[in-house]
């Protein structure tokens, strides 16, 4: 059996942490999907199941804190671990990353693709399973 390739949709409405993000994390071999709306995004969610979701908290069209709510309510998505990005947080309010908190995590932006990276391999693990 072939291992399956870890998938991870990002939702953010600034273009250039979509294109950063996503680039950085498909070069770590990870299959990326990023859109620019909190409604796209929920179809995707829907749609592809990824492992993984990177979400902005604030989005124009629908809040991060809802998108987020819906899929908590969902049985097909209340597992998915999601990443919170958010501008109105300081890094030096970021809470630090623990077990007891392995499916929900919040980061502040501005934050590093690679900072991202190890997020993302806390939760979900290497691109590939092995």
């Amino acid at each position: 059996m072939e291992p399956k390739t870890k998938s991870i949709l990002i939702i953010d409405d600034e273009k250039d942490t979509l294109k950063t993000i996503s680039d950085y994390l498909k070069r770590k071999g990870y299959v990326v999907e990023a859109v620019d709306s909190g409604q796209k995004g929920l179809e995707l969610v829907h749609d592809q199941r990824p492992d993984l979701v990177i979400l902005d908290l604030m989005l124009p069209d629908i809040d991060g804190s809802d998108i987020a709510a819906h899929l908590l309510e969902d049985p097909l998505t209340c597992h998915t671990p999601v990443i919170f990005l958010t501008g109105i947080l300081r890094k030096s309010e970021q809470p630090k990353p623990n077990r007891a908190s392995a499916k929900r995590c919040i980061m502040a932006k501005p934050c590093t693709p690679k900072e991202i990276l190890d997020r993302v391999r806390d939760m979900i693990g290497a691109a590939e399973i092995l």
